[in-house]
């Protein structure tokens, strides 16, 4: 018996959308790193990027448990003395760019390689409801229904 190893030309990539309303942050990431990746396909192959296109709307709506929000912070430096920056969780979701919570939450569970940032490529990340990619009639991928611990109440 052979182990079956999948070439790029059997793979077949679907389109997923994710509502991120309500929603925990990390319990969605890590779903969509998994399909990212493809390990959910009985296909899946390390070495081949075997992944769906996934689609996340209303990243803005996202959901953190605990006191994440106000007490996660991100810090940078700006590379002169005292230079140091700080920027609360809270403050990236009501800036102008949520969606890059989202990115980086999945961005930190697959791996730095090209291979992962070919998979990366295929993660598009909206604030709002609207998207461009409509026509693609992208599958509904429902995170929320999954477990009852993967969302959150007002």
């Amino acid at each position: 018996m052979k182990t079956y190893s999948a070439k790029p030309s059997d793979v077949e990539k679907k389109w997923l959308i994710v509502d991120a309303e309500d929603v925990v942050l990390g319990r969605m990431a890590s779903q969509i790193a998994l399909r990212l990746r493809g390990k959910h396909k009985p296909m899946f192959t390390p070495h081949i990027d075997c992944g769906d296109n996934i689609i996340v709307i209303n990243a803005e709506k996202v959901k953190l448990t605990g006191r994440k929000l106000t007490d996660k912070k991100f810090y940078w430096h700006t590379g002169h003395p005292g230079g140091i920056k700080e920027r609360t969780m809270e403050d990236i979701l009501t800036g102008d760019h949520p969606e890059r919570v989202v990115i980086k939450a999945v961005e930190r569970m697959i791996t730095r390689s090209p291979l992962g940032r070919a998979q990366m490529r295929k993660l598009h990340v909206y604030a709002g409801t609207d998207h461009p990619h409509i026509a693609l009639n992208p599958e509904v991928l429902d995170i929320a229904s999954m477990n009852p611990k993967n969302t959150r109440g007002k």
